[in-house]
């Protein structure tokens, strides 16, 4: 298999204020970035305006490396545990299949494996150790 494997921060409405802080901190540059707002109607939509500028994804650029920060959906929980996320990206759908397959073995699935509008597979598991992995595959 080749995958690409990212640190995902996620936060309750503070990834504005960590993306600021991680380009000052680290000299990161945001090469991408999205609000909730952005996103295409669907449950993001039914948000409250004060809501929808919540960071739904970012990517910065931090040395050779990258670094993704979000804000959760308002109401999701944001404990110590999930805030940080290992973001595996997959090639394609089969791959993204069988790393899912293989991190929910005696663990939980959190979000299943499915397609959403920014990936044809996406899903997110807390493995049996606690580790939480987000699922995702290049278009």
């Amino acid at each position: 298999m080749n995958f690409e494997l990212t640190p995902y921060i996620m936060l309750d409405g503070k990834a504005k204020d960590a993306i600021e802080f991680y380009k000052l901190a680290l000299g990161a540059e945001v090469v991408f970035m999205q609000t909730f707002g952005d996103a295409p109607s669907g449950p993001e939509a039914a948000l409250p305006a004060e809501d929808k500028g919540r960071v739904a994804h970012s990517v910065l650029k931090v040395g050779d490396g990258k670094l993704f920060v979000a804000d959760v959906l308002p109401g999701q929980p944001n404990r110590e545990g999930n805030r940080v996320s290992l973001c595996l990206t997959a090639n394609d759908a089969e791959e993204a299949q069988a790393l899912f397959d293989a991190l929910r073995q005696d663990g939980q699935v959190d979000f299943p494996l499915q397609e959403v509008y920014f990936s044809p597979a996406y899903g997110q598991v807390t493995d049996r150790f606690g580790v939480v992995f987000q699922i995702f595959t290049k278009r």
